[in-house]
């Protein structure tokens, strides 16, 4: 069956509206707010944690979110964050929206907001928030360009229909997310309880010296770990990225395995480019712009660009997992020490003389013992996730064309 279509605004219920700008000194407390690292790190947004601004009456009664709402993306350094589209789906307390960003209230009697989160997901509408992205450097879309795209209008009917189909998808990715969430709390909090507070398994009977536990050593990330970037290919020759080797840009960087990559590229473009290819367990770290800190485990080989430093163990001490909690555990002192005017950025010779105390042997071998298993469960539950995103991503496409009738 044909759908209709319809002009998007027609689904409005009100308005599109801008969020809010508050000078820093309303930042720290008070209402939650949703940035952009919000919008690109979450497709469903609801309790996760967020930062917290001063809001009055008035502004709360304008800016404030309600569940169904769909926020897009208005400004990006990157063409795929522009018209970026979440959903918000279960809020728990009020929360607001940042000035980058666009909310869309649809009318419940005309359209089903999760329907229109999936169609703008599909080739079509992300399709559609392309032609009207604009800008060189800064990306961006306009709520005036919105509201005029032409979308899909099933029935309300079908629209449930195909969202309870996706959403069955969704539900299992997100209950194993949570489940991540908690694996990882529970490795982080390990690691700040014997490495920060120092209270490690025997740490009562440990005698300091100079400062540190006996057997501990005091130095810097260089002396325990190895470090290298990769590069980017030239743009100029599209084949380059035709191939099937992984390749990690900064804003892939998820805070936890990576087994896939948007973009591929070939082992000519190795040879003629500083990429280079990183082994398994490698641990990436982001240095340059609104990234700097972000951190994650490479699943499999693969390359990244300039902006990824990788590090790799260089002693028999040294192992991934202690890598990457301690650059998440410092992720705010890296962000301090950035440099540059346009765009912050740190450099590895930045990363390699940050200091680092590494614990004995002992120490790190039952420390391994520990979160080994931990972040074994991890991958295997990323690893669902992947298989359960390429399930729900090949009937997407099928169900908004017609192609699947429900």
């Amino acid at each position: 069956m044909k759908w209709q279509r319809i002009v998007f605004s027609q689904l409005y219920l009100e308005p599109s509206r801008n969020g809010i700008y508050k000078s820093q000194e309303n930042h720290g407390t008070g209402i939650k707010i949703i940035n952009m690292g919000e919008l690109f790190g979450y497709d469903f947004i609801a309790d996760q944690p967020m930062k917290r601004i001063s809001m009055t009456d008035s502004e709360i009664d304008r800016f404030c979110l309600q569940n169904g709402d769909l926020l897009f993306g208005r400004r990006s350094l990157v063409e795929s964050g522009a018209g970026k589209c979440s959903l918000i789906d279960n809020l728990i307390e009020k929360t607001t929206f940042e000035s980058s960003i666009i909310r869309v209230r649809l009318d419940s009697n005309l359209a089903l907001p999760k329907f229109y989160y999936y169609w703008f997901k599909s080739l079509r509408g992300s399709g559609a928030i392309r032609a009207i992205v604009t800008g060189t450097n800064v990306k961006g879309i306009k709520g005036s360009d919105l509201k005029n795209i032409t979308v899909d209008y099933p029935s309300i009917i079908t629209q449930q229909k195909i969202a309870d189909i996706l959403s069955k998808y969704d539900d299992l990715i997100e209950n194993n997310r949570r489940r991540i969430e908690l694996l990882e709390r529970s490795a982080r909090l390990l690691y700040k309880e014997w490495f920060v507070r120092l209270r490690f398994p025997g740490h009562e009977h440990t005698p300091i010296i100079d400062g540190i536990p006996e057997g501990w050593e005091k130095g810097q990330v260089s002396d325990f770990y190895k470090t290298a970037s990769g590069g980017t290919p030239s743009r100029k020759n599209p084949d380059f990225f035709t191939g099937d080797i992984n390749w990690v840009k900064t804003q892939e960087l998820n805070n936890s395995f990576i087994f896939k990559t948007d973009e591929k590229i070939t082992e000519e473009a190795i040879k003629n480019s500083s990429a280079k290819i990183f082994p398994a367990h490698t641990v990436l770290v982001a240095m340059y712009g609104a990234t700097i800190g972000q951190t994650a485990i490479l699943a499999n080989s693969a390359t990244t660009n300039q902006a990824c430093c990788g590090l790799l163990p260089d002693c028999h001490i040294a192992n991934y997992i202690h890598c990457f909690l301690f650059f998440r555990e410092n992720k705010q002192i890296l962000a301090n020490l950035s440099l540059g005017a346009a765009q912050n950025n740190i450099s590895q010779e930045i990363i390699r003389n940050f200091p680092m105390l590494l614990p004995s042997k002992k120490v790190m071998d039952i420390f391994w013992e520990f979160t080994n298993r931990i972040f074994e469960q991890i991958k295997i539950l990323e690893q669902q996730n992947q298989k359960l995103k390429q399930a729900r991503d090949i009937l997407l496409p099928k169900l908004m064309n017609g192609e699947i009738e429900v």
